[in-house]
């Protein structure tokens, strides 16, 4: 197959598994328990005012044609309005987005070089002091999950030494230094969590490589360790490792969704749980395919990127 159809191949697939997610979000906030007109209205519904609302939101439609509209909407821009307080979702949307953007953004900056770092680290003396010690730090922090590192941090640097806060609220007029004081307990909570994923991918790759007939000869005639991992392992390595980076930057746009709660953060994930909290449909339906929507993109372009990285790949069968 030539690139050109292996890259199509891929971006239909993207493309069927997002129409797909859609479906499944769209039935999944309408099989939820309750009435969107009756938890609008509250306690002062009444029979006639609850069929005014079905048939302003188009509630007594049948399924698939809401599902049309909604879809058609959605990919047009138009996020509709919440149904708890009738403010634009797309306005919104853009600027707790954005929010969101630059805390993921932060926390790859700073993950994913440590990861292939430590792994390389760890990869060059296998068995190692060096190494055991990474791998068992690895396997501790993947057995925290991201809440309790998230309350951990929270106790030691804002209760006990109060030199962070608490609470990662964003103000107007803020200036460089008051997003990094902000930005700093969420950024390492999300880091610890992904982290030792991809340590560990890399140390596993690295080593795979260093394994191969081609590395061994490269020994033989005396290539130096830095060049031999620097030129020869890291780059046969990539491919794994693109994937695994791509994953776990998928999860940072929708697993945020935890340390958004925990530290207030005005991001996208926290909006998620606001319309969960308040039964606000078309924010968790807006939210839900934003969050999916990334997750596709990601793992598309991992495909292609180790596609790139290592040709071979597209004379597979």
């Amino acid at each position: 197959m030539s690139l050109t159809e292996i890259l199509a191949k891929r971006l239909i697939l993207g493309l069927l598994t997002m129409l797909f997610v859609s479906v499944l979000v769209f039935v999944g906030t309408e099989i939820l328990p309750g009435d969107v007109a009756h938890a609008i209205l509250g306690q002062a519904a009444t029979p006639e005012s609850v069929a005014h609302i079905r048939e302003r939101l188009g509630l007594n439609e049948p399924l698939h044609v809401r599902y049309v509209v909604w879809l058609t909407n959605f990919l047009t821009g138009d996020f509709g309005t919440s149904l708890a307080n009738g403010a634009d979702i797309g306005t919104e949307v853009s600027r707790r987005l954005l929010n969101t953007v630059i805390l993921a953004f932060c926390t790859a900056l700073i993950a994913v070089p440590l990861s292939v770092l430590f792994g390389l680290w760890a990869a060059v003396r296998p068995g190692g002091l060096v190494d055991r010690i990474i791998t068992a730090t690895s396997l501790a922090l993947i057995s925290f999950p991201d809440f309790l590192v998230a309350v951990v941090l929270v106790t030691i640097f804002a209760v006990k030494l109060g030199w962070l806060p608490a609470i990662a609220s964003i103000r107007p007029g803020y200036g460089l230094l008051d997003w990094i004081r902000v930005l700093i307990l969420p950024v390492t909570g999300l880091t610890f969590t992904i982290l030792a994923h991809m340590v560990r991918m890399t140390r596993s790759a690295v080593l795979n490589v260093l394994s191969s007939p081609a590395i061994e000869m490269a020994i033989l005639k005396g290539v130096p360790r830095r060049r031999l991992l620097l030129r020869h392992a890291l780059p046969n390595a990539l491919g794994p490792i693109i994937n695994v980076v791509a994953l776990n930057l998928a999860y940072l746009v929708s697993g945020v969704v935890v340390i958004e709660t925990l530290f207030n953060f005005p991001g996208l994930g926290r909006y998620m749980v606001e319309g969960v909290t308040n039964r606000d449909v078309p924010i968790v339906q807006t939210c839900a395919m934003i969050f999916c929507s990334f997750y596709v993109l990601l793992n598309i372009t991992a495909d292609i990127l180790s596609i790139l990285a290592n040709p071979r790949v597209r004379y597979k069968k």
